[in-house]
């Protein structure tokens, strides 16, 4: 395939890692986007209507499973598929947790929670979105403390289990055949994971309306009410949080690379109409002021890539260190986000414009795996040997 695979911001070249089949399926990635998703975006996002009709289309490029791009282990590069993200991110996150709620964090806790042969059942099915699938882990009144405050619980009952509990902002909960819900076992204290099917009896979804970000995601609250599950469906696996952070360490850094991927579409977006946009006679990108909150916007994105590339080369071993890269990368976002919605001026609160969608995202993104607080607090904790959770 023919084309450019330019990254601005990728001022170390990290891109020319990328293999010929790798680079090859990425242009393929960003022609589709290009053509079939940019233009409805909108629409989607100002009717807040989800994207599930880009499932099957995705899957079929083999973004996951290409040969070409398989390793001896039979997986994908860490590079390629943080670059992935990149392109997803870079038309909208909203298409990025379409996709990578399904192939990235579903099938991740299935690969690294899941019995082998559950994987071999299921695997081929959720890489096809046959399977489709979620996770629903916060609650309604636990989101960063979940860890500390898990209501939902699970009873064994004869071959199953009895699930009682109630899961909130669940992202494709509407959308998913599936859900991966994690809950508190009675009287034994061990935390477990099952993957529920939406529409087994007790399970009730509900899309959460009136929302600023995210809108093309239909995030759910979710009602369980003695739902029955057979212990078939349980992801033995998984015994605690332990082994959630475990299923989920190499899954971190993803937030890195949507940083990046978000901040290149608030740059590309900022720059087009800078150079398009006139006042005084002039486009406003031969001015300093502009020309300055450009600049600082590329320094962002090569800041936050070569954060998110370090972590393909030394994988996250540990649970302090992703509190210290979702802290800067949510940091670095939310300030390119703005300087390029002050780029546009008043034209940027216009969705055509784009930059309002990146904008209110990066909010949802600043929230993501705990907002700059939280994450503040757990390095802190690391770094003093001193809590500042609880007084």
């Amino acid at each position: 395939m023919t084309g450019v695979l330019d990254y601005p911001g990728d001022l170390l070249g990290f891109s020319a890692d990328l293999t010929s089949p790798e680079r090859d399926k990425l242009l393929a990635l960003r022609a589709y986007l290009e053509e079939h998703v940019r233009p409805i975006l909108p629409d989607y996002w100002e009717r807040a209507e989800h994207l599930a009709h880009l499932r099957q289309p995705l899957a079929r490029l083999r973004l996951v499973d290409d040969p070409a791009l398989l390793d001896a282990d039979g997986r994908t590069r860490a590079l390629y598929r943080g670059f992935r993200t990149i392109e997803l991110c870079r038309a909208d996150l909203s298409v990025s947790m379409t996709f990578g709620g399904q192939v990235g964090m579903f099938r991740t806790l299935v690969l690294e929670g899941a019995s082998p042969a559950q994987v071999r059942d299921w695997d081929r099915d959720i890489i096809d979105f046959r399977m489709t699938g979620c996770f629903a882990l916060t609650e309604p009144d636990h989101g960063s403390d979940i860890a500390g405050g898990l209501s939902t619980t699970a009873r064994r009952h004869g071959d199953g289990w009895i699930l009682n509990g109630a899961k909130r902002w669940i992202g494709n909960a509407t959308i998913s055949d599936h859900l991966v819900v994690v809950a508190r076992e009675q009287g034994g204290g061990r935390v477990l994971a099952f993957v529920v099917p939406s529409r087994a009896d007790g399970v009730e979804r509900s899309v959460i309306e009136h929302k600023a970000a995210l809108r093309a995601v239909h995030n759910a609250d979710i009602s369980l009410r003695e739902v029955y599950v057979p212990d078939g469906l349980r992801l033995p696996r998984i015994g605690s949080f332990a082994d959630i952070n475990r299923a989920f360490r190499t899954l971190r850094p993803e937030i890195a690379w949507s940083s990046a991927g978000m901040q290149l579409a608030t740059y590309e977006s900022a720059l087009g109409y800078a150079q398009t946009r006139e006042q005084f006679g002039r486009p406003i990108a031969s001015y300093q002021l502009i020309q300055d909150k450009l600049v600082r916007i590329v320094e962002n994105i090569a800041q936050t890539l070569a954060l998110a590339v370090r972590t393909t080369t030394h994988p996250v071993a540990d649970d302090v260190t992703p509190s210290l890269i979702k802290l800067v990368a949510g940091n670095r976002l939310r300030e390119s986000a703005a300087l390029a919605r002050e780029t546009v001026g008043g034209n940027g609160l216009l969705l055509e414009q784009d930059v309002i969608r990146y904008f209110m995202d990066a909010e949802a993104m600043y929230t993501f795996e705990g907002t700059r607080e939280m994450n503040t607090l757990i390095l802190g904790r690391a770094l003093t040997g001193h809590s500042a959770f609880t007084r």
